[in-house]
């Protein structure tokens, strides 16, 4: 399996810069584009296309900052594919109040106050949640590799894909 940071040849980071990613996505991907390689042999065609397919892989996943964040994770060893993690329950009660707004707005066909109440809830959540996590990842950028901060980064990235999930859920009731 191709390592995305190596691929573009910067540092394993929860932010990479992304005129750097952009740049070393557009060079490598004109450099093996398989339309390049139709008179090569069918191993080296086979080694363009894999890299190609790395190269947008790499270039999806470092240009999303949720998916960089999962990737270095799993990267440190400390995230697992379909992996099922508790979080806590001071957390979990606070999601409670954000819930039941919007069940009472699924129940009652609620009004448009209700849910513009629960999306300002979410809103406010979203920025704790960067607010709290940005320090996080700057350490980690800055150097700091150790378990306890890689554990913490992974909470909060177990808490963004729950407030993810809500916010999905309001937005069906808004295409309604």
């Amino acid at each position: 399996m191709v390592n995305y940071f190596e691929l573009y040849e910067i540092p394993q980071c929860f932010t990479p810069d992304g005129a750097v990613v952009k740049s070393k996505y557009y060079e490598l991907s004109r450099k093996y584009h398989p339309d390049r390689f139709t008179m090569a042999d069918a191993e080296e065609q086979a080694l363009a296309l894999q890299l190609s397919s790395a190269n947008n892989q790499a270039w999806k996943t470092l240009g999303n900052a949720d998916a960089t964040m999962a990737y270095v994770l799993k990267q440190e060893g400390v995230l697992e594919d379909e992996e099922k993690y508790n979080l806590p329950p001071d957390f979990l009660m606070e999601m409670m109040e954000l819930n039941e707004t919007l069940s009472e707005y699924e129940m009652d066909e609620g009004s448009g106050e209700t849910l513009t109440n629960a999306e300002m809830m979410l809103n406010n959540l979203l920025q704790d949640w960067e607010n709290d996590t940005r320090p996080l990842t700057e350490k980690y950028d800055a150097g700091d590799h150790s378990k306890l901060l890689l554990g913490r980064i992974k909470e909060q990235y177990f808490r963004k894909k729950y407030l993810l999930r809500i916010q999905e859920r309001m937005n069906s009731f808004a295409a309604r």
